[in-house]
C-alpha cells in the first residue's frame, strides 16, 4: 500500500540557495526526479551576491521550472542569511516543508521523496540528510573531513544531550510549524546556521529525524572555510552549555 501523504504537505517549497553557482546550479535542477517534482508547489532561489553568470543560469532553470521564484541579495551577504531569505519567504507564502537544497550539486536532489517520507508518516518536524549514515568514505569524503566531523559530533552530541549521527550536512528539511518556532532570524549569517537551526529544534521540543544520503564529491567548488567552521561550531558549543539558545 503507497504512504498516505498527509494534507498538510499540500504546499512543499525546494529553497536553494545559491552564490557563485553558474556552473552547477542547471545540473541540480535537472537532477530532480519527477516524483519530487509532482510534490513540490514552489521552487525558490536566492542568488547570494553572485559575481558569475549565476543569475544567468537561473533565467535559463525558469524557462524549465516555470514555478520557480528568483530572489536576489545585492551583495553577497553568507550562507546563513540567504537561508534566512529564503525561509522568510516560505513562511510568508504558507510553506508546509521547506527542502533546503544546495546549488553546487553535493546534495542529491534524488532523495528527496524518501526526505520527505518522515513528514508524510507525521514523525518529524525537521528532517536531516545525513552522509555518515551513508557512507561517507564510500561517496569520497577526504578522511580529514570524516575524522573532523565524527569528532565534531561526538562532542556535540555529548554538550546537546543528542544522539544524532552527524550536525554537518546542509541538506534540510523543515516544516512549517518549525520555521514558526524556531527564531531563526536571530542565527548566524555563516555556516553553523544549520547547527543552530538543530539545536534550537532540540531546545523547542521538536522531533528531529535522519535519513541517509550519499556522499557527492566531484571537484564542486566549496565556499566553507573548515578552520573557521571548526571554531564557529565549538563557538555554538559554548554558547548552548551557557543558556543562550535556551532563552531564545
Amino acid at each position: 500500500m503507497a504512504d498516505r501523504v498527509s494534507p498538510r504537505l499540500e504546499n512543499v517549497f525546494v529553497l536553494v540557495p545559491a552564490y557563485n553557482a553558474g556552473a552547477t546550479v542547471e545540473k541540480v535542477f535537472d537532477r530532480i526526479p519527477a516524483a519530487a517534482r509532482e510534490r513540490v508547489k514552489r521552487f525558490v532561489a536566492v542568488d547570494d551576491g553572485s559575481k558569475d553568470d549565476t543569475a544567468d543560469a537561473l533565467c535559463r532553470v525558469q524557462r524549465k521550472f516555470p514555478n520557480l521564484t528568483v530572489l536576489t541579495h545585492a551583495s553577497n551577504r553568507g550562507y546563513g542569511e540567504a537561508e534566512k531569505t529564503l525561509l522568510r519567504f516560505a513562511l510568508e507564502n504558507g510553506v508546509d516543508v521547506g527542502i533546503v537544497l544546495h546549488s553546487d550539486g553535493q546534495y542529491s536532489p534524488e532523495k528527496i521523496p524518501e526526505l520527505l517520507r518522515p513528514f508524510d508518516q507525521g514523525e518529524a518536524d525537521l528532517v536531516q540528510g545525513s552522509r555518515m549514515l551513508g557512507g561517507a568514505l564510500r561517496g569520497g569524503m577526504p578522511i580529514y573531513k570524516f575524522l573532523a566531523n565524527k569528532t565534531l559530533t561526538a562532542l556535540e552530541n555529548w554538550a546537546f544531550g543528542m544522539h544524532l549521527a552527524e550536525y554537518h550536512s546542509g541538506y534540510m528539511l523543515y516544516s512549517g510549524q518549525a520555521l514558526k518556532a524556531i527564531p531563526f532570524e536571530k542565527l548566524s549569517h555563516s555556516f553553523d546556521f544549520d547547527l543552530e537551526m538543530l539545536v534550537l529544534a532540540q531546545v523547542k521540543g521538536l522531533r528531529i529525524a535522519e535519513v541517509a544520503i550519499p556522499t557527492i564529491y566531484a571537484g564542486e567548488k566549496s565556499h566553507l572555510n573548515p578552520v573557521r567552521y571548526g571554531f564557529d561550531v565549538l563557538s555554538v558549543v559554548r554558547d548552548y552549555r551557557r543558556g543562550r539558545y535556551h532563552s531564545m
